[in-house]
């Protein structure tokens, strides 16, 4: 018999595309790297987008909007192997940052409004963060790609593994690590970097409020 995805598990699935998306990201640039691995993971970004709109399917307006951009970016990653066009690079990126934008707004508001603390939005608290963490990463490309030079310590001799570098970047600085391998040069690159650093303190410091809260307001109600 099939399973229904419902708003009570849907974050398993959206976790679990995120997580290999990183893993395979890596892997490939590891192993590969040039434009093979660039357009391998291109088609897992597509793959990652098929994840998240069907972990949202349940919110219509989502989903129909989610689809929109998933269709849209394997036509521009399709094109992109077809033409070899690097014009395409920046459409690319915005399509993406505009889909895992949508795709946190639908995750915020399901874990924060839903009125209960259970398994489910305990894995939506991770995608979110995860998910922030990758939204920074596009805002990092973006501006390497307008920006040439904008953050320090990355291959010249290889732009196809950017993202995966600026991923990186994106995680140490969500996460406010900061080992110092990548360093923003620019103005801009410093203003964004520093705004995810405290985007991030906030987010874990909003989620433990706002999860135990819920669950003392359930335990009273009891």
């Amino acid at each position: 018999m099939k399973k229904h995805i419902t708003p009570r598990d849907n974050f398993a699935y959206l976790t679990i595309a995120l997580l290999a998306f990183l893993l395979l990201s890596a892997a490939l640039h590891q192993f590969l790297g040039g434009a093979i691995g660039g357009r391998l993971i291109e088609a897992l970004t597509v793959l990652t987008l098929v994840g998240g709109v069907w972990s949202v399917k349940e919110v219509r307006a989502y989903f129909r909007i989610g689809i929109a951009l998933t269709v849209g970016i394997a036509i521009v990653s399709a094109t992109g192997v077809l033409l070899d066009h690097s014009g395409l690079t920046i459409f690319h990126l915005l399509i993406l940052l505009c889909f895992f934008c949508l795709t946190t707004w639908a995750a915020l508001k399901q874990v924060f409004l839903s009125g209960r603390v259970d398994g489910n939005a305990i894995v939506g608290a991770i995608c979110v963060y995860l998910l922030l963490g990758l939204i920074w990463a596009v805002l990092f490309m973006l501006l390497e790609q307008m920006l040439p030079g904008s953050f320090n310590g990355l291959d010249t001799d290889d732009p196809g593994g950017h993202l995966d570098a600026l991923t990186y970047f994106s995680f140490v600085s969500l996460t406010t690590m900061g080992f110092g391998d990548i360093t923003p040069a620019l103005p801009l690159a410093r203003y964004f970097t520093y705004l995810e650093g405290v985007v991030g303190e906030f987010y874990v410091a909003t989620l433990v409020a706002s999860l135990v809260g819920v669950r003392v307001s359930a335990w009273q109600q009891k």
